[in-house]
């Protein structure tokens, strides 16, 4: 009991940390988001080549390139978002030299299948240090505000789903990759992220009513499926965590996963939101 006590104590801990470093870099400033999440897609990045390193052999130092690759499309991102910056297309130019660097270092590789080490290179770009780039769309074009929503959505709904899916839950939504999910905890994570996003349009204009019931169902919808895609990534490598950066929570991925699909949803849909 002990024990179990203790890892509880832990996880708690780790989890508020995690959750005030975010919530706190969105609202603080510009500069404290740049460098929390420029800080969150390095070493995310990294988790995922360090899982993959085994199922492929890549030239010398391709994971550190890799990663700094992540850094540089996060950064372009930044300062094509953030209307100070008047850069035209020169903030694309530090990307374009890791994109052609990165395929050439292969070249120099003699292994037999030199795609694979582009394959697992350019995944990583756009699993995992994509979504983060694109959190400069949600925080600069539409507002700070938002993009904290996406995760409190994300968070509400997880909750609702275990709460839920503990519960009641009975039917599995998804038992080939995760035979813990259940279409009860599923409903119960859409109706508690919904229920959050009629009672945050009451106080935040950002959006209308609708417009943030429908965001949060987009969160649950496309979170829930980044969720799976993680697993089924972690279920291909045999692996129980990503990582265990995070004490009692295993690795960045495994908090994150959600919001890699949920991102570029929510940036589509906030686009055909204010378009029509």
């Amino acid at each position: 009991m002990a024990l179990s006590l203790k890892s509880l104590g832990v996880r708690a801990v780790t989890g508020a940390v995690f959750v005030a470093t975010i919530v706190g870099s969105i609202l603080w400033n510009q500069y404290s988001f740049a460098v929390a999440f420029i800080a969150f897609s390095a070493m995310a990045t990294a988790e995922f080549y360090r899982l993959v390193e085994g199922m492929t052999h890549t030239p010398r130092g391709t994971k550190f390139v890799d990663i700094l690759g992540s850094i540089l499309l996060f950064l372009t991102l930044y300062i094509y978002a953030d209307k100070n910056f008047d850069m035209s297309g020169i903030i694309t130019v530090p990307y374009l030299v890791y994109f052609l660097v990165r395929f050439i270092m292969q070249l120099y590789d003699k292994v037999e299948r030199p795609l694979e080490g582009w394959a697992y290179s350019f995944l990583g770009q756009i699993y995992v240090a994509l979504p983060f780039a694109l959190c400069n769309i949600l925080y600069y074009r539409f507002s700070p505000l938002i993009l904290l929503s996406l995760f409190v959505f994300i968070w509400v709904n997880d909750t609702g789903a275990y709460l839920v899916g503990c519960t009641i839950g009975k039917h599995r939504l998804f038992e080939r990759i995760s035979p813990k999910k259940s279409w009860e905890g599923f409903w119960g994570g859409v109706v508690l992220a919904t229920a959050t996003a009629y009672v945050a349009s009451l106080y935040i204009d950002v959006l209308n009513t609708w417009q943030w019931m429908g965001l949060a169902l987009i969160c649950s919808v496309f979170g829930t499926w980044g969720d799976l895609c993680e697993s089924l990534i972690k279920r291909s490598l045999n692996v129980k965590d990503s990582g265990n950066i995070l004490p009692g929570h295993g690795g960045l991925l495994d908090r994150f996963d959600s919001i890699l699909l949920a991102v570029p949803a929510a940036i589509l849909y906030l686009f055909i939101v204010f378009t029509l």
